[in-house]
C-alpha cells in the first residue's frame, strides 16, 4: 500500500539533492558564510549584493575545497552580484518557467551558510507582474516565497518539487520580506554586469519625498526636493531645494518610486524636461542626466 506523505517527502528530498549539485557557499561576509547558484558551466556564479561585504571572496563548489573568486560585478537596486572563478563544466541548473508560477505552489528554499546545505520548505505566497524596488531597480515578476530564509540564505536558490530553479533569494528588497528574482530579471541583469560592471541608470542627484499640491499645481501630489548634489545634474540644471517636481517627460511623478522607475529607463547623457512648482507657479527645465 502506496504511502503519500512518504512519496511526497521521498520526492522532496531528491529535489533537494539534484538541485544542491548547482549550489555554492560564498563566503564575503564578517561573520557566516552566505549562498550563491552557478550560472553559467565556465565560472559564472551569481548571489545576493548585500552579501558581499569584503572584498575577497571564496566560493566552495559540492565536495570540494573553497576557491578564490572576482566580483565581475553588482547591481545593489536588485540587489544581484555575479562572481567569476575558474572552474570549468559546473553543474548548471535546469530553470522553472516563470509563467508557470501559482500562487499555493509547494518551494524549497535552498542554503549554504555553514559546512552543508540546508532546505526550508513553504509555498508562493504572491505572484504578480513587474515591480519596481527602493532604489529603483525593475523586477520583470513580483515573486514572494513564503519560507523561512536563514541567515546565509541570501543567494541561493528557490526550487520547486521538482528541483527545478524558480530563483535567487534575497531579503534585502523589501525589509522582513523574502522575494524571488526570477530568470528573465537575472538574465537582464547578469548580461549588463558581464558588459559593464554594473547595471547603468539616469541619475538626476536628489532626494525627495511625496507633497501634498494647491491646487493651482495641476495636480494633488508631487516630489518635494529635500537635498540637491553639489555639482550634479540637477544642481546644474537650476534645480533646488524646496522645488516640487511635477513630471518628468510628460509623465506625471506623485511617488519616489515612479521617479526612480522612470530615471532605470533612461541612460547617463540623456536630455529630459522636468516640470516642476516653484514660488507659486509652474516651470519647466531641461536636464542632463547623470549616470549611477
Amino acid at each position: 500500500m502506496s504511502n503519500p506523505i512518504l512519496e511526497l517527502s521521498n520526492a522532496l528530498a531528491s529535489a533537494v539533492e539534484s538541485a544542491g549539485k548547482s549550489v555554492v557557499r560564498v563566503d564575503a561576509g564578517r561573520w557566516t558564510g552566505s549562498t550563491g547558484i552557478v550560472w553559467s558551466a565556465d565560472g559564472f556564479v551569481i548571489t545576493a549584493a548585500h552579501t558581499l561585504r569584503r572584498s575577497d571572496v571564496e566560493v566552495t563548489l559540492p565536495g570540494e575545497q573553497s576557491r578564490e573568486a572576482s566580483v565581475v560585478g553588482r547591481d545593489l537596486a536588485t540587489d544581484l552580484a555575479l562572481l567569476r572563478l575558474e572552474a570549468a563544466e559546473l553543474p548548471v541548473p535546469k530553470w522553472a518557467d516563470p509563467e508557470g508560477l501559482r500562487v499555493g505552489q509547494m518551494v524549497l528554499a535552498l542554503g549554504w551558510p555553514g559546512k552543508r546545505l540546508r532546505a526550508s520548505l513553504g509555498i508562493l505566497s504572491n505572484v504578480a507582474g513587474e515591480w519596481r524596488t527602493p532604489m529603483g531597480g525593475r523586477l520583470e515578476r513580483y515573486v514572494q516565497p513564503d519560507v523561512s530564509l536563514y541567515p546565509g540564505f541570501s543567494g541561493g536558490p528557490l526550487v520547486d518539487a521538482e528541483g527545478r530553479f524558480i530563483g535567487l533569494n534575497t531579503q534585502a528588497l523589501r525589509r522582513g520580506l523574502a522575494l524571488t528574482l526570477t530568470l528573465p530579471t537575472l538574465r537582464r541583469v547578469v548580461e549588463a554586469l558581464q558588459k559593464h560592471g554594473t547595471v547603468r541608470r539616469g541619475y538626476l542627484g536628489v532626494s525627495a519625498q511625496p507633497v501634498r499640491l494647491p491646487e493651482g499645481a495641476g495636480q494633488g501630489v508631487g516630489l518635494l526636493l529635500v537635498s540637491v548634489e553639489e555639482s550634479g545634474p540637477a544642481e546644474q540644471a537650476g534645480l533646488m531645494v524646496g522645488d516640487v517636481l511635477l513630471a518628468l517627460d510628460g509623465r506625471p511623478l506623485e511617488r519616489l518610486e515612479e521617479l526612480l522607475g522612470i530615471l532605470g529607463e533612461l541612460s547617463g547623457g540623456t536630455q529630459v524636461r522636468l516640470k516642476l512648482w516653484r514660488g507659486g507657479q509652474i516651470h519647466e527645465l531641461g536636464v542632463k542626466l547623470g549616470e549611477r
